[in-house]
């Protein structure tokens, strides 16, 4: 059996990661194909992938936007791609391992002209430093967590309780302050230490620290941050080079004294130059965003909201979301309100959605809809994507409409959050929380009606152009238009058999040819054997989990039939996507002028075999009136 280890992780660790994980699980699962997923969440590494796994496994899928120790897998076929790819893509990503068109990984590049094509994307420069950047945001993450919430926290007892000269003074909240004012101090050296890290291994965390607290000390800010990061791996990569010559025996003294050394030196010097310009531009921008929220809270939240909407935990998402965790260090909390309320209203939206057009939901979007309120009262964005990926150019739209909603109520009204993240667990800790509270359902409530309003729309055109049989071929080859049948004139409990001696595709087809002559329904065998030959050659009908649909259309068939064989021994000789035996056969003999009926049928014979419930009720059915109920 084919076996695929895989690593799943995203900036925050909270959703993504785990959405990935499923995704590739119940692609593999689909598949027949045993799948270990490594996570890389909030919670740290779980499910971690041993030495042993590594050395079993066929192939790596690496789906994450932060940084993954890829070396360990040298010499295995890896595929590296985006987490979101990850969820969209699973099967692709599957099929990429299992058919080895993927080349061989190798001190974390893939060789050239080894004659390999790998068919995911090459990870592209743009994908390399969002991924660099997303390990420094999902390091520094928890630290300004823990910090904006306590720091929140201290002020509950008074906006100057931590000050010794006022009168609202309180030695446990000052305490609180002290502690959380820490933990926001080290959010940029944090950032720039793991960006660092993601590039340039433990010597580049090193010196990250370094530079990354030389930037916080000189008030660069997140951005500076962000610059001594980046400037400090690729410092490391580039004297890693320069000390390459260096005798083997000295590769000790290289990693603990040479490079945090000089690149500690070079890295340390360069970002005291670079300060006064970042600082520059630093209180620039923060200017300009607070003058923004004051003179124009109709633009300001209109963007914030657009961004927040846009990708919904991608990096669109969390440029807005860092900007608000830099302003609260600068001890802005307005800016912080916006962002957080454009990113609670997804999901919830999402919740309101199913509320109202319930009827026109499948069942498990209902479930994940009403989930959503919880996920979004708890600022978790994340919840909407499958709504978005389902109809990305109308519900995305819907969203950013209701995201921006509540983001320029929230500026209008002047509420502050003081914490970074929570959602309606730091309700009391933020100014005038009912009219937040209210400007994030105003905007949920607009965004859930239009989505509505669209489901509805595009349920209602599926629904007319199945009864007018306009269903476009999905599963099998193609007929000409004609008449619809009866469900009714296709199925007969006359027609549902259990057999044994049946061993070959020809001999199935012999013993349908026979049955149905004798039943009037075709006027010659031969004829019926030899369309069903045809209709192979084109390409095989053999499904998964031992299903088959074979299908024949010829002027030999006088009504239009459906017929099921389950199999006491199985057919070898059948094709089937998972290379599995066929036990259970539905068959259809459509005549000349049946085909439209011939589509509908056949498509949704195949949407019924993969419910694993129907898939397990068919295998274990023990007569004809089980079968029946299941297939009619």
């Amino acid at each position: 059996m084919t076996k695929i280890i895989a690593a799943t992780g995203c900036p925050t660790g909270i959703a993504h990661t785990f959405m990935a994980k499923k995704a590739l699980e119940d692609a593999a699962k689909a598949k027949g194909i045993e799948i270990k997923v490594e996570t890389h969440g909030q919670a740290g590494i779980e499910n971690g992938l041993t030495p042993k796994e590594i050395a079993e496994a066929d192939g790596v899928i690496i789906a994450a936007d932060k940084d993954v120790d890829e070396d360990r897998f040298a010499g295995k076929r890896v595929i590296k791609v985006s987490v979101t790819k990850g969820i969209k893509e699973p099967e692709k990503l599957i099929d990429e391992i299992v058919n080895g068109s993927v080349p061989l990984f190798k001190n974390g590049h893939t060789p050239s002209g080894s004659g390999a094509t790998v068919s995911v994307d090459k990870e592209s420069v743009a994908h390399k430093l969002y991924v660099y950047l997303m390990n420094g945001v999902s390091h520094m993450l928890p630290v300004v967590v823990a910090g904006g919430v306590l720091l929140a926290i201290s002020f509950m007892f008074g906006i100057n309780s931590a000050d010794p000269k006022s009168n609202e003074y309180n030695v446990f909240a000052a305490n609180l302050n002290a502690i959380g004012k820490v933990g926001l101090g080290l959010m940029v050296p944090i950032l720039s230490a793991y960006i660092a890290q993601a590039i340039g291994k433990r010597s580049g965390l090193v010196i990250g620290f370094i530079t990354g607290m030389i930037a916080f000390t000189n008030g660069t800010g997140f951005l500076g941050g962000i610059v001594s990061g980046f400037l400090s791996g690729y410092l490391i990569l580039l004297l890693e080079k320069g000390l390459k010559g260096l005798p083997k025996q000295l590769d000790g003294l290289k990693s603990i004294f040479l490079l945090p050394v000089l690149g500690g030196l070079i890295g340390g010097y360069a970002m005291i130059l670079l300060s006064s310009p970042m600082t520059a531009i630093n209180e620039g921008m923060m200017q300009f965003l607070s003058n923004m929220q004051n003179q124009s809270p109709l633009v300001l939240g209109l963007i914030v909201g657009i961004m927040c909407a846009f990708d919904m935990g991608g990096p669109v998402n969390k440029a807005a979301y860092v900007t608000g965790v830099a302003l609260l260090g600068q001890g802005n909390f307005y800016f912080m309100a916006g962002v957080s309320a454009a990113c609670i209203a997804p999901p919830i939206a999402t919740g309101f959605a199913v509320l109202f057009a319930g009827k026109y939901f499948q069942k498990e979007e209902r479930n994940a809809g009403y989930v959503n309120f919880l996920l979004g009262s708890t600022h978790i964005t994340e919840g909407a994507i499958p709504f978005a990926a389902k109809s990305p150019f109308t519900v995305i739209p819907s969203l950013m409409v209701g995201s921006s909603i509540a983001a320029i109520l929230t500026y209008y009204m002047k509420v502050q959050v003081p914490a970074p993240h929570g959602g309606f667990i730091v309700l009391p800790i933020v100014t005038h929380p009912l009219l937040w509270v209210l400007a994030i359902l105003a905007g949920a409530l607009v965004s859930g009606y239009l989505i509505a309003i669209d489901q509805k729309h595009r349920y209602t055109k599926n629904l007319k152009a199945e009864e007018t049989n306009t269903v476009v071929q999905a599963t099998v080859g193609t007929a000409q238009a004609a008449p619809t049948i009866a469900q009714d004139t296709l199925l007969d409990k006359g027609n549902i058999y259990f057999e044994k001696g049946i061993q070959t595709k020809d001999e199935l087809f012999r013993f349908i040819a026979e049955k149905m002559q004798d039943k009037g329904i075709v006027s010659d065998q031969e004829r019926l054997v030899e369309a069903f030959r045809k209709r192979e050659e084109q390409s095989s009908t053999g499904m998964e989990n031992g299903f088959a649909i074979p299908h024949a259309q010829s002027e030999t068939i006088k009504k239009a039939a459906m017929l099921a064989v389950k199999l006491e021994e199985p057919i070898t000789d059948w094709q089937t996507f998972d290379k599995k035996p066929v036990t259970f056969v539905i068959a259809f003999l459509i005549p000349p002028k049946g085909s439209e009926a011939h589509l509908h049928y056949l498509s949704d014979t195949a949407q019924k075999l993969v419910d694993q419930r129907v898939v397990t009720a068919l295998n274990t059915a023990t007569d004809a009136d089980q079968v029946y109920a299941l297939l009619h």
